[in-house]
């Protein structure tokens, strides 16, 4: 498993937008079978910094199966309005620290 994250800057004003963009753009990755969960939070002492936390099955089936996909075309379409607002987008491994729910 590889787990993406995206870490935007949203300004107060383009909050809504973001929100609304995200919950039509997590059709697509309910739709993939290469997304294993997801989860969109919002900083409370910064509130303008959200992390998006992608699980996919891997790197690749998320660049080669996922972004490949006509599943990705819409997801695109959702979220492309903040792309100038990422600060951060890097897939991460899991290592050994950790602690299961």
């Amino acid at each position: 498993m590889t787990v993406e994250y995206i870490r935007y800057n949203i300004a107060p004003e383009k909050k809504n937008a973001f929100l609304t963009a995200y919950e039509k753009a997590s059709e697509q990755l309910n739709a993939s079978e290469f997304c294993l969960g997801y989860e969109l939070t919002q900083c409370e002492e910064e509130p303008t910094s959200f992390i998006l936390r992608i699980e996919w099955t891997s790197t690749e089936d998320h660049l080669n199966g996922f972004r490949k996909s006509s599943d990705f075309a819409v997801f695109l379409k959702h979220v492309r309005p903040f792309f100038n607002d990422i600060m951060e987008m890097n897939h991460y491994q899991l290592t050994s620290v950790l602690k299961n729910r």
